[in-house]
């Protein structure tokens, strides 16, 4: 894929007339949120990842915190209305969202789920996240994010153990 080869979701974003940044890092083989951050030069609160759940009752829900958090299972089940919620197995993700693991942005899966964004997302102009392939992360601005996806804003997270 070429640098300026447009991913999924920067055709969404593209189709709605959005404004976003995008940036590319695949040649440096960094995978985590944190190495992803550091890659880019960026502050690890305003990169987020996005992590699919299942709850107990088999729907499925979407958190998209900063990389350098943990999801808190217990605050995102209450925050959803939900006993527990486990993480998907990786294995199911691509045919459940068009996704891999490492991969996967809030914007362009197979069908709109519920939709969670840790409510320090409000706290930037903007905000990056994946842009649906491994190695491509976008910049949008949270109201813009409000342009494509339904979300709500939660205190679901815990920081993560250096």
């Amino acid at each position: 894929m070429k640098k300026d080869e447009k991913t999924n979701v920067m055709r969404v974003l593209d189709g709605k007339k959005i404004d976003y940044k995008s940036y590319c890092y695949v040649d440096s083989g960094v995978v985590s949120g944190p190495d992803v951050a550091d890659a880019m030069g960026q502050d690890k609160n305003r990169v987020f990842k996005t992590l699919v759940t299942e709850a107990a009752s088999k729907k499925n829900y979407v958190f998209v915190l900063p990389c350098n958090r943990e999801l808190d299972l217990k605050k995102a089940a209450k925050v959803v209305g939900e006993k527990s919620i486990a993480m998907l197995k990786s294995k199911d993700l691509l045919p459940l969202t068009g996704y891999i693991h490492g991969g996967c942005s809030p914007i362009g899966m197979k069908k709109q789920f519920v939709t969670v964004f840790h409510q320090t997302a409000a706290d930037f102009d903007t905000i990056i996240f994946s842009a649906g392939k491994i190695g491509y992360q976008v910049e949008v601005a949270i109201g813009d994010v409000e342009k494509v996806i339904r979300f709500t804003l939660h205190d679901i997270a815990v920081q993560a153990e250096e």
